[in-house]
């Protein structure tokens, strides 16, 4: 399977894909209502970029007790869960004046019910797809964010130009619950990967997934760096204010970029290779925010810096050919939440720097810029320990059990 002919011909990856973008829409819309409204309230850099951000804080926490139910509970009923729950959070959200620390709170349950089926839809991904079709299947569901990300943020800025944040929380609303429409009418009903005790295997698992020589890198690598870029990331609304929305439209086409790119046209062989290169192009271009650098400018930085996001895509290649199939789920949820984690604690740590800098756009460049530095020295620390999950021959024939 090597065109995307042949892969929007499965039925049920269809409807994946149009339930992940409309997911993604709804995530983006209600991100940045939820930003505006607590950047207006509070005028906090750190708020501001834990409101967009923070959520996957609870779903690590969370991760050491309830991540195995990505493999114990049926992939169909978690995700069908997740729409509703996130559908009705948003119209919770909707309501006008409601204290931004009340929705710190809401954003709290939504991402605790997250945590429960983080690998759920990428791992039914794998199990319709043959092997060797994995990273074109993941890049075409990576596209759908990336577009969807180009959409949401572009349309919510006018829609700001208009209406209340608010009524970004009723658009998101109807997103979710039109995606979870769909996961319950198009999708087969599959039985759960594993069973037994949620959170007994939940510590067995995510111990020998840590534990081990080759994955712990991969798990590293796809955490760290990623994170500290998405701290630059955000400290958009402190930088560039109202037109904040197209600078994230502009990174959402390179990471789009990039997904095309890397997932379509480049063979495994040369896409392996491109790992390091590709973590370093990512945090690269925000060292010239140091210089504050005029919205034009600033939107073309962070369209090159995004394509390095497409080194998601050879990363988990290693992962899923260096993994056990039972819990294949728990493994990809586990990269999940310590992808999102890694973000909001950048998101936390890009706004402190902010803050201690000073106030205004060039405080939040200058902040920028640091993160990229911090994000391109852990690249580097990394790069021996990737060299033990190369894969010298296609995924399928060099999948292994997880090694220690």
């Amino acid at each position: 399977m090597k065109t995307y002919r042949e892969l929007f011909a499965v039925a049920e990856f269809r409807t994946l894909f149009v339930a992940q973008c409309l997911t993604m829409a709804a995530g983006a819309t209600s991100g940045l209502a939820l930003g505006t409204i607590v950047h207006a309230e509070t005028g906090s850099a750190v708020l501001t970029g834990l409101s967009m951000f923070g959520g996957p804080l609870v779903a690590l926490l969370a991760s050491s007790f309830v991540l195995a139910a990505s493999d114990t509970i049926r992939p169909r009923k978690a995700l069908v869960l997740v729409g509703v729950v996130v559908a009705l959070a948003d119209l919770v959200q909707a309501v006008p004046g409601m204290p931004w620390p009340a929705r710190f709170g809401l954003l709290a349950v939504v991402w605790l019910v997250l945590s429960t089926s983080a690998g759920a839809g990428v791992a039914l991904m794998a199990d319709l797809l043959p092997s060797d079709a994995f990273v074109l299947g993941r890049s075409t569901l990576n596209i759908a964010v990336g577009s969807m990300q180009i959409v949401a943020y572009g349309v919510g800025g006018l829609l700001l130009i208009v209406l209340p944040p608010t009524g970004l929380f009723l658009l998101a609303a109807a997103c979710s619950a039109l995606a979870a429409l769909l996961f319950r009418t198009r999708l087969t009903d599959r039985p759960a990967r594993a069973s037994g005790p949620v959170v007994r295997r939940t510590r067995e698992v995510n111990r020998r997934l840590l534990g081990s020589r080759v994955l712990r890198p991969l798990y590293l690598s796809s955490w760290v760096p990623n994170g500290l870029i998405v701290g630059c990331e955000a400290l958009f609304i402190p930088f560039a204010g109202e037109q904040a929305g197209y600078l994230l439209a502009a990174t959402a086409a390179g990471m789009l970029t990039g997904d095309v790119v890397v997932g379509r046209f480049l063979p495994h062989h040369v896409r392996d290779r491109l790992v390091n290169p590709l973590r370093f192009l990512l945090a690269v271009p925000f060292l010239a925010f140091w210089f504050d650098p005029s919205i034009w400018v600033a939107m073309a930085l962070g369209l090159v810096a995004a394509i390095g996001y497409a080194d998601s895509l050879p990363l988990q290649e290693r992962m899923v050919a260096h993994s056990p199939e039972n819990a294949l789920g728990q493994m990809l949820g586990l990269r999940a939440a310590g992808l999102r984690a890694g973000q909001a604690v950048g998101a936390l740590i890009a706004g402190t720097a902010a803050d201690l800098l000073g106030v205004g756009p060039e405080a939040a460049g200058q902040a920028m810029a640091l993160m990229a530095g911090a994000s391109i020295l852990v690249s580097l620390m990394l790069v021996p320990g990737l060299r033990r999950s190369r894969l010298t021959a296609s995924p399928a024939a060099t999948a292994t059990p997880v090694r220690r």
